[in-house]
């Protein structure tokens, strides 16, 4: 039996983490959850799965969790903070990390889990986009197994030979995208979105940040950097495909002229339970892929048309990765600014721009530097776009 710490058990990636779990309980042991403020939702897991810790952002939401689990008679250890977040990543105890923290705010425990030579199922891609070369280094250096668990990283280490980049082999590593809700509009009809709109995704049920994200096609451009580090894949050999379906979830393109692709339904239990359960392979209730029921449509990702691809490819093609954490934590502001209607839609992209163009830093060496850079940025942008009156999380 396997022993798993869960870091944002509450979002979409947690609770399928759970669901898996739910139904292999012989195999799986719960070590401890976090959440961020969802207290009804951590209250429930807690009490469904029992863990020995569970870890959410403030000391009074840990207080009125520990009271409620005490009078039930469960003994779960209620802690709070980020480094009680660190704690239970690095735990002895623990086999398995799931790192589904949303955002820069993830990137400490699953640096923490990589450190510790864990496995770690990586869904938080700040990680990697804001901290690549800091955070591959560490996954070697301590032993530790990193598995992607995002479904066109996931899908592109199922089709690399023996799970590993052999650039003499691959001519391209395709990552597919919907293009998200509005990939038809033109962009002047853009203007007026509101932030209900561009959080309905056609195809996957995510949180508001990340579905955003995928309307404006800033989750792609952050999965290329992602990619960039995670399989050590030269810029050259990147691409995106707009694939609406969002049944291949990415492909690698072979010197022999082959395609070989990973497809299934637009379920992440199937790259977590496939992570989960690495290197075997185990049975995961999904909705079956019908293949006589929908077609499959691909088209050239347009890069004037989505600006934030074109942004990414630059900086890596620069090998200015120091524009990555610019670029990832300008997206977290204006995206966060846009959802309390601050801002309007077409302004999150044009504001990154502007911000990658006017703020420079030195290199980040350490995950210290990466963390003052992004602090740094996000002080920026909200005095650089009157953004003060904004709560940020």
């Amino acid at each position: 039996m396997k022993t798993i710490s869960i870091l944002g058990a509450t979002g979409s990636i947690g609770q399928n983490t759970l669901k898996i779990i739910a139904d292999n309980q012989d195999k799986f042991n719960v070590y401890a959850l976090s959440a961020h403020h969802n207290y009804d939702k951590i209250l429930e897991q807690a009490r469904n799965f029992q863990p020995k810790y569970v870890v959410i952002a403030t000391k009074a939401l840990a207080d009125k969790l520990q009271h409620a689990l005490k009078s039930e008679g469960l003994e779960t250890i209620v802690l709070f903070g980020a480094k009680a977040l660190i704690e239970i990543a690095r735990a002895d105890e623990v086999d398995i990390v799931m790192a589904a923290i949303v955002g820069m705010a993830g990137l400490e425990s699953s640096y923490a889990a990589v450190c510790a030579g864990k496995k770690v199922l990586l869904a938080n891609k700040e990680s990697l986009v804001a901290a690549g070369n800091i955070f591959m280094k560490a996954v070697k250096e301590n032993g530790a197994t990193l598995l992607p668990v995002d479904s066109e990283h996931n899908a592109i280490f199922q089709c690399l030979t023996d799970n590993q980049y052999h650039a003499k082999e691959v001519d391209k590593v395709i990552l597919t995208a919907s293009g998200g809700p509005f990939r038809n509009k033109a962009l002047s009809d853009l203007e007026s979105i509101t932030p209900d709109e561009a959080c309905n995704h056609p195809n996957w049920k995510m949180g508001r940040k990340i579905s955003v994200d995928s309307s404006t096609m800033v989750n792609k451009a952050l999965e290329v950097i992602e990619a960039y580090w995670l399989f050590n894949v030269s810029v050259d050999k990147l691409e995106v495909l707009i694939h609406p379906q969002s049944i291949v979830h990415s492909m690698v393109k072979y010197c022999d002229g082959s395609y070989i692709a990973q497809l299934g339904s637009p379920d992440m239990k199937t790259p977590i339970g496939y992570s989960l359960f690495f290197p075997e392979r185990q049975a995961v209730n999904v909705t079956p892929l019908d293949l006589c029921a929908t077609s499959l449509t691909f088209e050239k990702a347009d890069f004037i048309r989505f600006r934030a691809l074109e942004m990414v490819f630059s900086l890596l093609g620069e090998k200015d990765y120091v524009k990555s954490i610019i670029f990832n934590a300008a997206n977290e502001v204006l995206v966060e600014a846009f959802l309390a209607e601050k801002i309007q839609y077409l302004q999150i992209i044009a504001y990154i721009e502007q911000t990658l163009a006017e703020l420079h830093f030195s290199s980040a060496k350490t995950i210290e530097d990466v963390i003052e850079i992004d602090q740094k940025t996000r002080d920026f942008i909200k005095q650089r776009f009157l953004l003060d009156d904004v709560m940020y999380t």
